[in-house]
């Protein structure tokens, strides 16, 4: 059976990749801080009592967080490593929503990342959850692309 779309049609906030430097890198559980914000700056004008004019100033982007289950592989351990004692290597890469027939919809595209934080799973023997590595990555923008049809 045929998945149709319209532009209207609500996506799902769980069908997503991550892709770092053009691959495609394995599956995380979650992605936070696709998120942009314009700093303002106020400028009262003289004998204008009603209002201050609301200039703009910078953009600023918050980290973007990356969950995943721990695997054998240690490739976001090493990058954040390596960071950590200067060997910092950006990546730009993308964070890629899919709607329900598996085709891409829209992407955010971020530029020149590096890992600021790591931090490994929360352990409890009496808990069957699985055990989830977090990456912080600091980057220099967002650009949000929409598929066309």
């Amino acid at each position: 059976m045929a998945v149709s779309t319209t532009k209207y049609d609500v996506i799902g906030a769980y069908r997503f990749l991550v892709e770092l430097d053009g691959l495609i890198v394995g599956g995380f559980t979650e992605v936070s801080g696709l998120q942009a914000e314009t700093e303002l700056m106020e400028v009262a004008e003289g004998g204008v009592n009603g209002y201050v004019h609301q200039l703009p100033k910078r953009i600023k982007y918050p980290p973007l967080v990356f969950k995943r289950g721990i695997s054998n592989s240690s490739e976001l351990w090493d990058w954040y490593a390596n960071a950590s004692i200067g060997k910092i290597t950006r990546k730009s890469g993308s964070v890629i929503l899919q709607n329900q027939a598996g085709k891409e919809l829209c992407r955010w595209n971020f530029f020149e990342s590096y890992p600021v934080k790591w931090s490994g799973p929360d352990l409890n023997a009496t808990s069957n959850g699985v055990a989830i590595e977090t990456l912080q990555l600091v980057h220099n923008g967002l650009k949000t692309i929409f598929s066309k049809k």
